[in-house]
């Protein structure tokens, strides 16, 4: 090889390991990620993860299709383990869901049967944490921390799940909350039988110094939005909901969202609400807490920590 030939492979290299960089790149957002840390229920450094949480989510967003969600349980008591970015696997298989054991009880019903929608009976949506619980204890996706089993939660919302780019095919939402030994919600997502996802983490209503008597959940987004992928192409209509907590003084909470509007569910400091949606929106769910008076307390407008847009 003559000195030109040299010069000329020395410089292909470069250009062929950049081009492989940019590849892997645009590739960690196509393929199926590996099974991350459950969340977070530590709630050291909850200020900074709400400032965050938009920007993340826009990334988790355009993730496929994986077993679990974001998010599987960890151990450490109080002080649990923190959120960490999923590390891409092109190896990652979707296990089928195991046969959930038999349990002593099931778990208890939300407040008011407005909270199961688009048909999904109270049984439905009790098989379905369970499927998620079992899923969890089964090794698919285990941590460090037994998740419980369906006695220790109430069923806070069950709801149809639509299927986008990033997670085909139409299923069912259930969220369930566990009081003790530290509050812990669970936002499980099954289609055809099969545990599809599964997000927890926990309530930062008292975290928070400046929060506002209303908190709405940055960890529930999933529930009003679809696939970063389908931006401007939505799936329509669309089902959606809005979680999060009140405190005493808020006697009513309203939630409007593109064409639709509702009026919250107030379930045990919890509240939920719920619409479907038939238009493509880019503003996120504007979210109002009234007091007992009729005096609005809280504007999701004016709260510093809300995503205002959605990514």
């Amino acid at each position: 090889m003559n000195d030109d030939e040299q010069r000329q492979g020395a410089q292909g290299e470069p250009d062929f390991e950049e081009q492989l960089r940019e590849l892997l790149a645009e590739d960690a957002y196509t393929i199926q990620p590996s099974p991350a840390p459950y969340p977070a229920i530590r709630r050291r450094g909850v200020v900074e993860r709400r400032r965050r949480v938009a920007a993340a989510g826009a990334v988790l967003v355009t993730l496929a299709a994986m077993p679990v969600g974001a998010y599987a349980l960890s151990g450490g008591g109080s002080g649990g383990g923190v959120a960490t970015t999923p590390t891409p696997s092109v190896s990652a298989t979707r296990v089928p869901s195991p046969t959930p054991s038999p349990t002593p009880s099931g778990p208890a019903r939300p407040a008011t049967d407005g909270q199961l929608l688009d048909g999904i009976t109270f049984e439905r949506a009790a098989d379905g944490l369970e499927k998620c619980l079992a899923y969890q204890r089964s090794g698919a996706m285990a941590g460090d921390t037994d998740p419980g089993t369906p006695q220790d939660y109430g069923i806070v919302l069950a709801m149809r799940s639509t299927g986008d780019s990033n997670t085909p095919g139409d299923g069912m939402y259930v969220v369930a909350v566990r009081e003790k030994p530290e509050e812990i919600y669970l936002i499980c997502n099954i289609k055809n039988g099969e545990t599809q996802g599964i997000t927890g983490f926990g309530n930062d209503a008292d975290v928070i110094p400046d929060e506002g008597p209303v908190l709405i959940d940055p960890n529930g987004g999933k529930l009003y939005q679809q696939s970063l992928l389908d931006r401007g192409n939505w799936k329509l209509p669309f089902r959606w909901a809005v979680i999060g907590s009140v405190r005493p003084s808020v006697a009513k909470v309203t939630v409007s969202y593109g064409d639709s509007s509702a009026e919250a569910v107030l379930d045990h400091g919890r509240f939920v609400a719920s619409g479907v949606l038939n238009q493509q929106v880019t503003l996120a769910p504007h979210v109002k807490g009234y007091d007992a008076d009729g005096k609005l307390v809280y504007d999701s407008d004016e709260d510093k920590y809300y995503q205002r847009t959605l990514p």
